[in-house]
């Protein structure tokens, strides 16, 4: 279990975050200036509407220690190449949703770390852990910037061979997450069930608030329903590989995953099975 929490999980994250860099473009940064309310609307919700909402609701069920801190981890993470995909199944605006992904997981290297410093003082008090945070930010900067950089390099100046190996690749990804989560739960599966009754719900909720709020406030601010869609699903969908790996990185030589790791990988199962039906309705709105 130590070799998969300290070589196999940074090197998945890494993998995966290459697989996102090797679907983008130079021109899905140049977009941002070109649409800066859509892009600035779905960056606020991520950046700060999600972290708010996410720390009311640890509030209100009461959620506490580690597992608080793990939400706000989780709340701290951009979206995946998941919301990319599920924003092409909802007929979204994909252009949009990629130009989110990328733009806020580049910036995430930043805001995580500061995020994650903040939650565990407040959450922990005396418990606290302490947290080197510019060991973790360049973490993350090794672990998500430099992967992407060099997929979207690729994919700039190698585009045939990209293209033919990049179906390979994101089904590689896939199956890298759906083994990240499972061990994640595996690794604490006692603790997992213990607070399943309060972390299940709240994540529910969570995910609900997310997508609802994402779509209603585009519309009522008059951006069209495509844009509205894309910025609920970037807002409520996040990358809980890079939860489950961020988890990790704040109890350095432990064996296997902490409990900091729980509510991401809990919700790399729940994210589906809520989102599904919502990203079904989607698909049937016009635009």
């Amino acid at each position: 279990m130590d070799i998969l929490v300290q070589v196999f999980l940074p090197l998945a994250l890494a993998f995966i975050m290459y697989s996102l860099g090797l679907g983008l473009t130079v021109d899905d940064f140049v977009r941002v200036a070109r649409r800066p309310k859509a892009f600035g609307l779905g960056a606020v919700n991520q950046i700060i509407l999600l972290p708010v909402v996410t720390f009311v609701i640890i509030r209100a069920f009461g959620i506490s220690s580690e597992i608080a801190v793990g939400f706000m981890i989780l709340a701290a993470c951009p979206g995946g190449v998941t919301s990319n995909v599920i924003s092409k199944f909802a007929k979204a605006d994909v252009a949009l949703s990629v130009s989110l992904t990328a733009v806020i997981s580049l910036i995430s290297a930043l805001t995580v770390p500061l995020l994650l410093a903040w939650s565990i003082g407040y959450f922990m008090g005396s418990e606290a852990i302490p947290v080197n945070i510019t060991g973790i930010a360049i973490t993350m900067f090794a672990l998500t910037v430099v992967p992407i950089s060099i997929g979207l390099t690729q994919r700039h100046f190698l585009p045939v061979a990209t293209k033919r190996v990049e179906p390979v690749i994101s089904r590689i990804a896939a199956i890298l997450f759906a083994v990240i989560v499972l061990a994640a739960l595996a690794s604490n599966w006692s603790l997992f069930i213990e607070n399943l009754a309060a972390m299940g719900p709240a994540l529910i909720l969570l995910i609900l608030v997310l997508l609802g709020t994402g779509i209603l406030i585009p519309r009522l601010l008059g951006l069209t329903m495509n844009e509205a869609k894309t910025i609920s699903i970037e807002t409520g969908i996040q990358n809980s590989t890079l939860g489950i790996t961020v988890a990790a990185l704040l109890v350095p030589g432990t064996a296997g995953f902490s409990a900091f790791a729980l509510p991401a990988a809990t919700y790399g199962i729940l994210m589906y099975l809520v989102t599904m039906p919502v990203v079904a309705y989607y698909r049937r709105l016009g635009q």
